[in-house]
C-alpha cells in the first residue's frame, strides 16, 4: 500500500515575516532605503545638470520628499528612524573619510600669511554669526549651528558641531537649509564679482576658497575661474576642514562645563560628554596618515567616492527633517542673520586675499 506523505508546512504570514528579519533592520530599514533613494537621484540631477553639486542635490531631495503629500506620512512614520540614523550616523562616518582630502604639507605650503588670513576669517565669522544669531533669538542651537556651518564647511560642520553640542535634529536641519542656500547662491553670485572685484586668478580662487561654505559648493563656484583658481580654492578650503577638529573639540568642552556647572555632568544618555568626539579623533587619524604615508591615488579615490556618497545620505536624513512652515516663522530673522553671515565671510576673505595677495 502507497503511503501518501503530507507536509503541514504553510505559507509564512506577513506579521511572521516581519518577525523574522532582524529588529535594527526592521526599524531602520524603510528609512535608508530613501536615503539611498535619493542619492541616486542626486547623483542623476549632477549628471543631468553638472552645475549643481551632488551634495547641494541631496539636501534639497530630501527638503523635497519631506513636503509631498504622498511621502509625508512614510517619512514622518516608519522612515524617521532610519533617515535620523542617515543623519547622525552616516555624517560621522563621512567626516572621517573627508580627513583624508587633507595633507597638511599641502596647506602649509600655502604660506603662514594664508593660514593668518584663514583663521581671522573663521574666528570673525564663526563669531559675529553667534553673537549674532543670540541677539535675533533664533531657536535651540541654531546661533551656534548656522556659525559653524559659515566658518568652516557648511552642511559638514553642522552634523560635527551638532553631534558635539548634542543638538535637536530640528535645529541641524534648519541650519543647514540656510547654508546650503547661502551657498548655492554664492555659485551663481561670486563668479560674477571675479573681474568687477580686481581680482586676477589665483586671488580669485583663495577668496572662494576663503567664503563659500561647502566643498562641493567651492569647486562649482571656482572652476569657472579656471585650474589655477579651483587648485587654490580647494587648499584653502581644506585649510578650513582643518579647524573643524579644534571647534567641535572646544564646543564639546563647553558644553561639559556647562553641565558640571549645572550639577549634572552627565549627558542625556548617563555618560559623560567626551571632550573630543571620536569621530573627530577618527578625522585628525585620517588627516595624519594622509599627511605621513604614501597612500596610493586608488585608495584615495576610493575614500573621496565613499565620503561624498555617505554624506549625501547624510544630507537626504537631515533635509527630510526641515518642516518648512515652521522655518518660515523665524524666516526673518533667519534670513536676516545669513544675509549678514555671508556679507562677513565675503568680505573679511576679501580683505584678506588684498593683504596677502
Amino acid at each position: 500500500m502507497a503511503l501518501t506523505l503530507r507536509t503541514t508546512a504553510r505559507p509564512l504570514a506577513p506579521a511572521e515575516l516581519r518577525r523574522k528579519v532582524p529588529a535594527p533592520l526592521r526599524r531602520n530599514g524603510p528609512g535608508l532605503a530613501l536615503a539611498a533613494l535619493g542619492v541616486a537621484l542626486a547623483w542623476a540631477v549632477h549628471a543631468a545638470v553638472p552645475a549643481v553639486p551632488r551634495l547641494t542635490a541631496a539636501v534639497a531631495l530630501g527638503i523635497a520628499a519631506a513636503h509631498l503629500p504622498g511621502l509625508r506620512p512614510l517619512i514622518r512614520g516608519a522612515a524617521r528612524p532610519g533617515l535620523s540614523l542617515a543623519a547622525k550616523r552616516l555624517m560621522r562616518i563621512g567626516i572621517v573619510l573627508l580627513g583624508f582630502k587633507l595633507s597638511l604639507d599641502d596647506v602649509l605650503g600655502l604660506g603662514w600669511s594664508t593660514v593668518a588670513v584663514v583663521l581671522t576669517v573663521v574666528a570673525a565669522t564663526f563669531g559675529g554669526t553667534l553673537w549674532l544669531g543670540r541677539r535675533l533669538r533664533l531657536p535651540g542651537d541654531q546661533p551656534l549651528l548656522i556659525a559653524a556651518g559659515y566658518a568652516i564647511c557648511g552642511a559638514s560642520a553642522i552634523g560635527a558641531v551638532g553631534e558635539a553640542a548634542g543638538s535637536e535634529e530640528e535645529d541641524a536641519a534648519a541650519s543647514v537649509a540656510l547654508v546650503t542656500l547661502c551657498g548655492t547662491l554664492a555659485i551663481a553670485v561670486l563668479p560674477l564679482l571675479h573681474h568687477p572685484l580686481g581680482l586676477d586668478t589665483a586671488d580669485f580662487g583663495r577668496w572662494v576658497g576663503a567664503s563659500v561654505h561647502d566643498v562641493g559648493q567651492v569647486v562649482a563656484t571656482a572652476q569657472t575661474g579656471g585650474p589655477a583658481a579651483l587648485r587654490e580654492a580647494v587648499l584653502v578650503k581644506l585649510m578650513r576642514v582643518v579647524l573643524l577638529a579644534p571647534l567641535v573639540a572646544g564646543v564639546a568642552l563647553a558644553r561639559r562645563r556647562s553641565a558640571r556647572g549645572a550639577r549634572s555632568g552627565q549627558s542625556g544618555s548617563g555618560r559623560r560628554l567626551p571632550v573630543v568626539p571620536l569621530f573627530v579623533a577618527g578625522f585628525l587619524v585620517a588627516v595624519a596618515l594622509r599627511s605621513a604615508l604614501p597612500l596610493p591615488d586608488g585608495l584615495l579615490g576610493l575614500t573621496q567616492d565613499a565620503q561624498e556618497l555617505l554624506l549625501a545620505a547624510a544630507l537626504v536624513g537631515l533635509g527630510s527633517a526641515v518642516h518648512l512652515p515652521t522655518l518660515a516663522r523665524t524666516g526673518a530673522r533667519t534670513a536676516a542673520l545669513g544675509l549678514a553671515s555671508w556679507v562677513v565671510v565675503a568680505g573679511v576673505s576679501y580683505a584678506g586675499v588684498l593683504l596677502t595677495g
